[in-house]
């Protein structure tokens, strides 16, 4: 399911996709989420943290709806990130 059905407008994707081709912004994030589990991702409380304190790292201000829509997503994604075949659908979605 793409994100734009969870009402995630495609300009804040583009413009995250660009913000992460920083190399300092990109390691700060990956140092934020290493060391997540498939439990973590499950976790609303744990995922509405992470996005945002990644919006506070990729200077993105997020209205409430917004922070919550991709809070569902990510929920909605059953993410694990052990798994490859996880990781490459979400790159597809986002290339």
């Amino acid at each position: 399911m793409s994100y734009q059905q969870y009402g995630i407008s495609p300009q804040l994707v583009q413009r995250v996709k660009l913000k992460m081709k920083n190399p300092a912004t990109k390691e700060r994030v990956k140092a934020l989420v290493e060391g997540l589990t498939k439990a973590d991702l499950q976790d609303a409380g744990k995922v509405r943290r992470l996005v945002r304190t990644s919006s506070t790292l990729l200077n993105e201000r997020l209205t409430g709806v917004e922070e919550e829509r991709i809070t569902q997503f990510v929920l909605a994604q059953k993410i694990d990130p052990k798994n490859t075949f996880h990781l490459i659908r979400l790159w597809g979605m986002f290339r």
